[in-house]
């Protein structure tokens, strides 16, 4: 699965009501410390955590979808988790004799595991406590690894800023193993 790139993994327990919400914030949490064209900030609250994002009608579509396609695919599964993958690329030429043209290269994957759970109303503020402890960590994770010199070094030389990103960005969905649309 890994093929040289680095990969970062963070791990979520959510809440059913909260799922859509811890998601979304976290996807643009990674999008906006991967983002390297100008970015329009926004943040988001997050159980008393402040969350940063990006305010583009692209990239919140994009956010948006793919947080609509992991709760579609959780409603239809008896497993109750899943997976967001997060993978920014960078277009090479193909090194192929007889096809000319361009392939996309992965440099970063990032990886959210989710499991959804039901506390009850006793376990609540407990398992809200440790969720917000855990977006804290996220957040942490993010900022450490996007300024640390093995993040910066995997980020490939800029040749094109007319975008939010110079790079393409893939997004997939899995529940039970299966990619979901």
């Amino acid at each position: 699965m890994n093929s040289g790139h680095p990969t970062i993994t963070i791990d979520l327990v959510l809440d059913r009501l909260q799922t859509k919400e811890v998601l979304r914030a976290v996807l643009h949490s990674i999008l906006f410390h991967r983002l390297f064209g100008t970015v329009k900030p926004r943040t988001f609250e997050v159980l008393d955590v402040t969350m940063p994002g990006v305010d583009d009608e692209e990239i919140m579509h994009l956010v948006e979808d793919k947080v609509d396609a992991f709760w579609r695919g959780i409603e239809g599964d008896s497993n109750k988790r899943g997976q967001i993958m997060v993978t920014f690329s960078e277009k090479r030429p193909r090194k192929s004799w007889f096809l000319i043209g361009e392939e996309e290269i992965p440099w970063e994957q990032w990886i959210i595991n989710a499991e959804i759970r039901q506390p009850s109303e006793r376990e609540r503020q407990k398992f809200n406590a440790e969720l917000a402890a855990t977006l804290t960590k996220s957040l942490q994770t993010m900022l450490v690894h996007s300024s640390s010199e093995k993040g910066r070094s995997a980020v490939p030389l800029i040749t094109n800023a007319s975008s939010i990103s110079p790079f393409p960005i893939k997004m997939a969905v899995k529940v039970g193993g299966v990619e979901v649309a």
